[in-house]
């Protein structure tokens, strides 16, 4: 992933505001979560990105860095399955990307780069390119 000045910051620091320790009842995801806020942000894995778009946690610091991975490897593999990072982006809702257009943009550039879609990517994709509220 690319270097920035939030390298070393985690998402609690950028954001101003620290989630702390999960609750003690915490699911193994909420647990999960606040464990990869407190990561610097460039330790974050792929697993952890994935995770992090897919519960819309940190969106404005953690989607350019998936981007980043994305334009390299559009099929990158989290921990599920291979394009899991991707399918995560491509779930984000209308109102994100009418906000974020530029960002838009680069993903529908990664989709485009995409040769053959495993299966699991193929009904995500289809929503995300066809989309009206996207256009």
């Amino acid at each position: 992933m690319s270097a920035s000045g939030q390298d070393h910051e985690s998402l609690d620091d950028i954001e101003g505001r620290t989630w702390g320790p999960p609750p003690a009842d915490a699911t193994t995801l909420v647990a999960a979560i606040h464990a990869v806020r407190r990561k610097p942000l460039g330790e974050l894995t792929i697993a952890d990105l994935r995770l992090l778009i897919g519960q819309r946690v940190g969106l404005d610091a953690v989607l350019p860095r998936a981007l980043v991975v994305l334009r390299e490897s559009p099929l990158a593999e989290g921990d599920l399955y291979p394009g899991d990072l991707l399918a995560a982006a491509l779930h984000l809702p209308a109102d994100y990307w009418r906000d974020h257009a530029a960002l838009l943009d680069e993903l529908r550039a990664v989709l485009a780069s995409v040769d053959e879609l495993p299966p699991q990517l193929e009904t995500g994709a289809a929503r995300f390119t066809g989309s009206a509220d996207l256009l």
